[in-house]
């Protein structure tokens, strides 16, 4: 029984590598960051041309037909890269129609979701770092949503927005509905943009859902996060290490001091091994949907707790630079704090554990 990855599957990181590496060098990557909007509508649209913008959405609807394990994939190489843009709740949002729309919003949608040529996102937050769908306080009624949303990534830009509603549902919610009002959030992550919802009877559609489908769409979320957190901890771990071997004391290399070398170790060995959770949480969302909470809930407790404690090593060990805005290893230990917090802080994760355990 082979345990990698499949040929097409290596390809879809490679190509997705090779168009990070082409489209968002260094210099650009910093002067993106720098300007803070999260978004270059040129390398969005790029990337929509090489399908990342619907790899789940289903061929008949103009996308790849994708499962979440290749998005996952996908979003490896985003975290490695620090890529910037809506592609997050762009995903979730299309995920959440392909699961639960009906088949005029799947025709409405889906299609332009898919080219790039609208943009999607989820609204799921409520104040008090509310996530989960049992504890949502956002009314829809007589096709009016009513109340708050927080931490909505690129409320401004999105064509369409997924609100969670109280009961678990969701409503479709498309740009500029009167009784809506955006305000943008000064996050940590700079590659992703964040807004507050305000929602004052501002007329929407509801999505016909089966239940269960908002809570699919967290855990989705939460599998694509710990993936994103993985990519990035292996990148900071790889340039750490390539600066130990040019960062000089007393005339040698610090790579070569055994306490160097023990942090980077202990690093790898950290995320490595957790490689498989989110592999695992991938493939059960679309195997195994009884274990799929469970599995998506330890994923990202556990890959977006270790990229965070490996972002703080390497930020230890590139020395007093590292805590300096000139040092781009801040894109990737903000982006594991945005990571561990969003869709749910670890400790949350893990008395989700608990509870679909009943312990």
């Amino acid at each position: 029984m082979h345990f990698g990855l499949t040929e097409e599957q290596e390809l879809l990181q490679q190509t997705i590598r090779e168009f990070a590496a082409s489209e968002l060098p260094a210099p650009k990557l910093r002067a993106l960051f720098d300007e803070g909007s999260g978004h270059d509508p040129g390398l969005w649209a790029k990337s929509a041309e090489i399908g990342l913008a619907g790899l789940t959405v289903p061929e008949s609807y103009g996308g790849a037909g994708l499962e979440l394990l290749d998005l996952a994939l996908a979003f490896e190489v985003l975290g490695e890269s620090a890529l910037p843009g809506p592609y997050l709740g762009h995903a979730l949002a299309a995920l959440a129609i392909a699961e639960g729309g009906s088949e005029d919003q799947k025709q409405r949608w889906l299609p332009r979701l898919a080219s790039g040529e609208a943009i999607g996102t989820v609204a799921l937050a409520e104040r008090n770092n509310v996530w989960e769908c049992a504890d949502w306080r956002v009314e829809f009624r007589d096709g009016a949503l009513a109340g708050e949303k927080e931490f909505v990534p690129y409320a401004q830009l999105a064509d369409l927005t997924l609100v969670g509603t109280v009961g678990g549902g969701l409503a479709v919610l498309e740009r500029d509905a009167e009784g809506s009002r955006v305000d943008a959030v000064d996050g940590v992550d700079r590659t992703r943009a964040l807004g507050r919802l305000e929602l004052t009877g501002a007329r929407a559609e509801a999505l016909p859902a089966p239940p269960g489908t908002a809570e699919r769409v967290l855990d989705a979320g939460r599998v694509l996060l710990a993936a994103d957190s993985f990519g990035g901890a292996w990148k900071l771990i790889e340039t750490t290490a390539e600066y130990t071997r040019t960062r000089e004391q007393f005339g040698t290399p610090i790579a070569q001091f055994q306490s160097v070398k023990h942090m980077l170790a202990d690093a790898a060995t950290e995320i490595e091994p957790a490689r498989g959770l989110f592999w695992y949480a991938a493939y059960a969302w679309e195997r195994l949907p009884e274990e799929s909470p469970r599995a998506a809930a330890t994923a990202k407790a556990h890959l977006t707790d270790r990229a965070a404690d490996v972002s703080r090593t390497c930020v230890e060990l590139h020395g007093g630079i590292g805590f300096t805005w000139e040092c781009d290893v801040q894109f990737w230990v903000k982006r594991a704090m945005f990571n561990r917090t969003f869709l749910g802080a670890p400790s949350a994760q893990l008395e989700r554990v608990a509870d679909l355990g009943g312990w």
